[in-house]
């Protein structure tokens, strides 16, 4: 027998939770933002790792923590896992819905204290304040609001905290793209943009390594006997910057440039380091197509040039899944008197993961926050009140299909 349909929370009727909770939560981000967590400080993203188990575990989660094995085992702290059953199973209209959020920052040790947690009026600066120790809180501090206000109308609530996505999460990835199979929909705890906009799509990225092989030569003496593969290079370049101007959607970038070896040889050796960026699938395998294209017709004779793809991030697609759960973020918002607006980015984060395993994902539901990777990194602490309200009341939304 399906489950008898409970009133769902309203999105104003979460908002004095979440005002309840802004002092702690102040406190827990000082307490986050106090922990050097750098991509690669093991020991710094396992402290936060430490104290988002232990969160997750009052709110009644089951708690999982993965250690990365291979080749990035032990240069990144753990992966933790989250998961609570709800008051509906899927065959009664429960969804999955799975929280992502990053528990490491792009600074060194010592920046913590160097540049220690500050909060001047409204805003909170400090490393990792928006990026992504804001958007970790407010995911958990919404869920603490919806176990409170009776809001589990949903299957399962997977919540996942990973150490390395400053670095393209190599070690995380496989644990995220296992997570996200199981999930219907995703909401991804970026911080929002600095005007509030949410995120509807991010661009995919491709790495391409194209290395050029020519013949050494003396180039005083005999250089009619080398092919230069710089030469090759250099043509490579132009063509290859000249995609930019072929495609709207897509953008290719020559990054690195390698070539040579002394100055009285031909050189024998060159490698290019590519980067296509596209909204979609289909254009980053065109523009690959191209580059593909044009490797195959070294402008120099007796050169050659190998492509290999080094890294494939999927794009977060812009789809009508996505705007139907943009829909429901905009009705939510107007409930808390905000006005939402969606933005695409090309910008790449875990959400480009769980969207590459055919999962909806909005992106951008923590606070307002902005210039991040900087010193001058800065959280809105005025809006964490309605933002956590407003990603409580999505989750409490997209849990249950027995309203739509």
């Amino acid at each position: 027998m399906t489950a008898a349909a409970r009133q769902r929370p309203r999105a104003r009727d979460l908002l004095p939770y979440a005002e309840a909770r802004l002092d702690r939560f102040l406190a827990d981000l000082a307490r986050l933002v106090a922990i050097d967590s750098g991509s690669h400080s093991p020991a710094g993203v396992n402290q936060v790792a430490d104290w988002t188990a232990d969160r997750l575990s009052v709110l009644g989660f089951a708690v999982e923590r993965v250690t990365p094995r291979g080749e990035m085992g032990g240069s990144t702290g753990d992966i933790v896992i989250g998961r609570r059953t709800g008051r509906l199973a899927p065959r009664e209209g429960g969804r999955r819905v799975l929280l992502a959020a990053h528990m490491d920052t792009v600074f060194a040790d010592g920046t913590a204290a160097a540049r220690p947690f500050t909060l001047q009026g409204r805003l909170a600066h400090g490393p990792g304040v928006s990026d992504d120790k804001g958007g970790l809180l407010a995911g958990l501090t919404a869920l603490d609001i919806l176990s409170e206000a009776g809001g589990e109308e949903y299957a399962e609530i997977l919540f996942l905290a990973t150490p390395d996505e400053e670095i393209g999460s190599p070690a995380s990835r496989p644990v995220t793209e296992q997570v996200a199979r199981g999930a219907h929909v995703a909401l991804a705890l970026e911080c929002a943009r600095e005007n509030g906009d949410l995120v509807i799509a991010r661009k995919g990225v491709a790495d391409l390594l194209l290395t050029v092989t020519g013949r050494a030569a003396h180039s005083g003496i005999e250089p009619e006997r080398g092919a230069n593969a710089a030469l090759t290079a250099a043509h490579l370049v132009v063509a290859l910057q000249s995609l930019n101007s072929r495609w709207e959607d897509v953008s290719v970038n020559v990054g690195v440039v390698r070539a040579g070896i002394r100055t009285n040889i031909v050189c024998p050796e060159a490698e290019l380091r590519v980067e296509i960026r596209s909204a979609t699938t289909a254009g980053l395998a065109r523009a690959r197509a191209a580059v593909e294209e044009a490797a195959a017709q070294p402008s120099v004779p007796g050169t050659s040039v190998v492509v290999e793809q080094l890294d494939l991030c999927p794009p977060m697609e812009d789809t009508d899944l996505t705007h139907r759960i943009m829909a429901r973020a905009r009705a939510l918002g107007e409930d808390l008197g905000l006005s939402l607006k969606a933005v695409a980015t090309g910008g790449v984060g875990d959400a480009n993961i769980i969207a590459g395993m055919g999962v909806p994902v909005l992106d951008g539901l923590g606070p307002v926050g902005g210039a991040d990777h900087s010193p001058e990194e800065w959280l809105d602490t005025a809006t964490v009140p309605e933002r956590v309200a407003l990603l409580a009341g999505l989750v409490a939304t997209l849990g249950d299909a027995r309203h739509e």
